[in-house]
């Protein structure tokens, strides 16, 4: 059994730096060392200490210098939109029509899912990534495609197939039973196969048919331990269309919750428009909120208060989401930045530290996956991403100047992106490397 051991500056999370403090929340090790077995951590310290228990023929990775963070969590991303991504001048419901449905409808084709399936993995790692909430497409085969390269790399990802049975294009529909069928037939292909997890997937109350979403419920309740994915009050125009598609529902929530989809592991991006009842049904069902800023902002969606959905009292889950393609960029990074900017606006302040716990240990506990992924404890998987710090040289110079890694954090989500990280470990092992510094 090969022993391996990393070294350099660590930083992990215990909680919530929005409920315990700053202090309470993190464990930073400057010249720290962690050792890895079969694919997990088996042990966290100083380099010192650490150092003085490995085993002759260990294998050392030293990092000195550079960062090192639990692997990046985005918990909404459809891996179809890859070729969407900065497209022009529209919000939700035209962009769908524009720009999306005409890119997914390739995804029946295998090797074109497989090509896209790669290189949108390949971008994940570039930025850090190494768990995510992807949407497929309603094609079977863009599910087959995509975790088949993802088992393939051994990652630790949930995924699944588009239900959507009305209100798309003919080639693109499936059917209520037909959607019921090719999901249920992928579960039992893909889920718990090596780090893989299954994600039912509506696509969203306008796209599937109350037959379907019973049937989406259904299917719910018989993998319990499925994830359900979809998308909730993300735009004005579209809580108005399930208005009026659903008149007897009071709330968009209340149509989730109404078929069963409203639940724990259930992941609804986006939540802008969400009153105070609906945040409430959230909470009680332990149901998440996966925040998107770059997508909310760049399709003119809105600005999602994360402190109003944490509420004391009545806390709701809360995960980070790039949402590419209409989110603009892989970069968790730039991503957290612009929460920052979503919530300044707001008249609120989003810290570095409670940032990056939302995209680590904060979206591990959201998915109930804190006891493998999220942070650098002992006995979670070895998922880990380094990150240079001074990777330009403005930078490097801003860098000179923090007087702390909270204030190192901060630069990094202001000014960082997929240039800062030297590489991604995923399972224990190094899937990306940036090749300058190869």
């Amino acid at each position: 059994m090969t022993v391996t051991a990393v070294r350099g500056a660590l930083l992990s999370f215990a909680d919530d730096p929005f409920l315990v403090g700053a202090e309470a929340s993190r464990h930073y090790w400057p010249d720290g060392g962690m050792v890895i077995e079969e694919g997990r951590i088996t042990s966290i310290g100083d380099w010192r200490d650490v150092s003085a228990t490995l085993p002759a023929g260990a294998q050392i990775t030293d990092y000195s210098g550079h960062l090192i963070l639990p692997g990046f969590i985005d918990a909404h991303v459809h891996y179809a939109q890859m070729e969407v991504i900065a497209a022009f001048g529209t919000q939700l419901l035209e962009w769908l029509e524009k720009y999306t449905f005409p890119a997914e409808q390739k995804f029946s084709d295998p090797a074109h899912a497989r090509l896209i399936a790669e290189l949108f993995l390949g971008q994940l790692l570039e930025n850090g990534v190494t768990t995510a909430g992807v949407f497929c497409t309603s094609s079977p085969v863009s599910v087959d495609q995509f975790f088949a390269a993802a088992d393939g790399l051994g990652l630790r990802m949930i995924a699944g197939k588009v239900l959507m049975d009305r209100n798309a294009p003919a080639s693109l529909r499936d059917t209520a039973q037909g959607g019921y069928d090719e999901s249920k037939a992928l579960i039992d292909r893909w889920h718990g196969k090596g780090r893989l997890l299954y994600g039912i997937t509506p696509r969203f109350a306008i796209t599937s048919t109350e037959e379907q979403l019973e049937l989406a419920g259904a299917l719910a309740r018989e993998a319990p331990d499925t994830f359900i994915q979809s998308h909730v009050s993300e735009n004005r125009a579209e809580i108005e269309t399930v208005r009026r598609l659903f008149p007897q529902h009071r709330s968009y929530t209340e149509v989730y919750a109404h078929y069963g989809l409203l639940r724990e592991r259930a992941v609804y991006a986006h939540g802008v428009w969400l009153d105070e009842e609906e945040l409430r049904q959230f909470h009680e069902a332990g149901a998440i909120i996966a925040h998107c800023p770059t997508s909310n902002t760049f399709i003119g969606s809105g600005l999602l208060d994360l402190n109003a959905v944490q509420k004391a009292g009545r806390p709701v889950k809360l995960a980070i989401g790039t949402d590419v393609g209409g989110g603009t960029s892989f970069s968790i990074f730039k991503t957290l930045g612009e929460s920052y900017k979503v919530m300044q606006l707001q008249g609120h302040v989003l810290s570095a530290l409670r940032a990056f716990y939302l995209a680590t240990l904060g979206g591990a506990r959201a998915l109930g996956l804190e006891a493998d992924i999220g942070s650098l404890d002992a006995g979670s998987e070895a998922d880990f991403c380094v990150i240079d710090p001074g990777a330009t040289p403005l930078m490097k110079f801003r860098m000179e100047q923090c007087e702390s890694v909270e204030d190192q954090l901060f630069v990094l989500m202001t000014l960082g992106d997929e240039r800062n990280v030297v590489a991604t470990w995923a399972g224990g092992r190094c899937l990306h490397q940036r090749p300058a510094a190869a």
